[in-house]
């Protein structure tokens, strides 16, 4: 995708998320923590804040895992999925890392979440 289009899927996502959750409209860092909170499979919960931190740790392993970066290790006694780096991430810009990032994030919603 151009950069162009990534912002513009990114925007209605934005609202999307916005409009369902009932929230202002969601930067990465929220994303994150809702693909985070998606992937643990435990439903919304009380977090702290290093747990909160680990949920977008786990959203990011995930989604690079589709670039073929991370793959998936398993989980832990408590549930909580862990990720091994199978090749490392090229040195992006911070534009090219927000693009990708953005891209990466509206697949994945285009793949597992109903955008109305």
């Amino acid at each position: 995708m151009k950069a162009s289009e990534i912002n513009k899927k990114w925007g209605e996502l934005q609202r999307v998320i916005a409009s369902d959750f009932d929230m202002e409209l969601p930067d990465i860092k929220v994303m994150l923590f809702l693909i985070g909170v998606q992937e643990l499979g435990k439903g919304p919960q009380q977090f702290s804040k290093r747990q909160k931190e680990e949920l977008m740790h786990i959203a990011t392993c995930r989604l690079f895992s589709a670039m073929g970066f991370y793959e998936l290790k398993g989980l832990d006694e408590e549930g909580w999925p862990h990720w091994d780096l199978v090749k490392p991430i090229p040195n992006y810009t911070l534009l090219e890392q927000e693009m990708i990032l953005k891209s990466l994030i509206i697949d994945y919603f285009e793949d597992t979440y109903t955008l109305s």
